[in-house]
């Protein structure tokens, strides 16, 4: 929409979280609590975005510094809503519109939404307009006042209503609409003669009333989406509902989760129709999964890119990790970042990869460990195989063929080369070069000493 702008509200310390972290810099299903209203705001057409910081300012406004699109406004002192939002006047200086007016703290609030709001307002022509919902259980939040024909009149905060006040369950959801000649031009003239000492923005319905100009309170139908963040209970349960969006969106769209419920899955994950993922799954950050995959219970996958029918195992945990088309991984294995397998290879149980690249068709199928590791096609990587990558002060390099075969308990002791369809045998510690088409064998002598348990045997 044209002549938008946003106003954040993301001062606040957040005292019941109990927390040395900012409360909006909490996160809910994988990004902070203030980057769900930016992201409303941005959805529902506002430029420019304002977040107004106060406590940890320099934190909050560093999570937000490459987004071209949000300016900030400090707060030095927490002296309210109202306070808050005049702090902004320098950042919009030279916009004229409708200012949407959000809270930090509030990650369930949807573009679609904010977006009615604005047409709502704008069709009506108001100079204010508050978003409201009816609750059953209305404590802590300030209550919509209205006269006999269902008018607004005024918005009071919880601490200064009477009782008959307080028995209204349409509550203010601290979001609102106003066109920016109207808000700056009055709110210098609020007061702070409450129980709070504060400058409230809701004195600006009363006001506008007053001034009879339009001023409108336009009901939300979900009261979920307006519910704010106070302490870590209401966190959890703000992940819970956003998970179970995410859920419900990638179940629509084609993907089985076996069990929605105990399925984790944050923003920013993309998956394709037909994957298949048990419960107890944890999928975060940027990662792409490709159709056709299984994901077994108890797995962790963070930033990966997965090809097409992958089976991720039982209890894997995956991280920053690029896995081909039909690649097997686990149970119990473990990739770190930097792993890169191509089509069709095999990582079996207690196998852990960090910086390895492994070839088409090659496979290390249990008790394995390969660090920075550059590994060919069609090889295979025998049981208790290691690459002694690091020698204390430095990491190397492992570099295998293709068609190599190594046997189990091979150690390699990096830097090393081992060259193409060449033999590693069972046991062996290989501190040198081994060339192509070879095997390599490096063992102590086995020595049988006939009788010699015997002699040992305390009779």
């Amino acid at each position: 929409m044209d002549n938008v702008a946003a106003v954040i509200l993301s001062a606040g310390k957040g005292t019941r979280m109990k927390s040395g972290v900012a409360k909006v810099l909490h996160p809910a299903a994988g990004r902070p609590l203030a980057a769900w209203p930016v992201d409303a705001a941005r959805g529902a057409g506002a430029a420019p975005i304002v977040l107004v910081t106060g406590h940890q300012a320099e934190a909050v406004a560093d999570y937000f510094r490459t987004a071209g699109d949000v300016r900030t406004a400090v707060q030095e002192e927490q002296l309210g809503t109202g306070h808050a939002v005049a702090c902004s006047r320098e950042a919009l200086a030279g916009f004229n519109g409708t200012v949407l007016i959000l809270c930090g703290d509030t990650p369930l609030l949807r573009p679609e939404t904010l977006a009615a709001l604005i047409r709502f307002h704008r069709s009506r022509q108001a100079a204010v307009t508050v978003l409201t919902a009816v609750m059953g259980n209305p404590d802590g939040y300030g209550r919509v006042v209205r006269d006999e024909t269902g008018r607004l009149l005024r918005i009071v905060e919880q601490k200064d209503a009477a009782p008959e006040e307080r028995a209204i369950r349409e509550i203010n959801s601290g979001i609102y609409c106003m066109e920016s000649d109207f808000l700056f031009a009055n709110i210098g003239s609020i007061g702070n003669a409450n129980a709070q000492n504060e400058f409230y923005l809701t004195d600006l319905v009363a006001l506008a009333v007053a001034k009879g100009v339009t001023c409108l309170a336009m009901p939300t139908g979900d009261a979920d989406e307006i519910m704010g963040v106070n302490d870590r209970v209401q966190l959890a349960e703000a992940a819970r509902l956003l998970r179970q969006r995410i859920n419900r969106d990638l179940m629509l769209s084609g993907v089985t989760l076996i069990d929605p419920e105990q399925t984790y899955i944050d923003h920013g994950v993309t998956i394709a129709p037909d994957t298949v993922i048990h419960p107890n799954c944890h999928i975060n950050g940027q990662t792409v999964i490709a159709g056709a995959c299984i994901i077994e219970h108890g797995t962790s996958i963070s930033d990966c890119r997965i090809g097409s029918g992958c089976h991720i195992k039982a209890g894997s945990v995956l991280e920053g990790a690029d896995l081909g088309n039909d690649v097997s991984i686990g149970p119990m294995a473990h990739l770190r970042p930097g792993t890169v397998l191509a089509d069709h290879v095999k990582i079996g149980n207690f196998v852990e990869t960090k910086k390895a690249v492994m070839g088409a068709g090659s496979k290390a199928s249990h008790l394995t460990y390969l660090g920075d590791t550059e590994i060919g096609s069609d090889v295979n990587i025998g049981c208790g195989t290691i690459t002694c990558n690091y020698d204390g002060v430095s990491k190397h390099r492992t570099v295998i063929g293709d068609g190599v075969f190594i046997g189990s308990d091979v150690q390699l002791v990096a830097p090393v080369t081992v060259g193409r369809n060449s033999l590693v045998a069972a046991g062996t510690t290989v501190t040198i070069d081994v060339p192509p088409d070879s095997l390599a064998i490096a063992r102590v002598p086995q020595v049988n000493k006939e009788g010699w348990r015997l002699k040992k045997k305390p009779y």
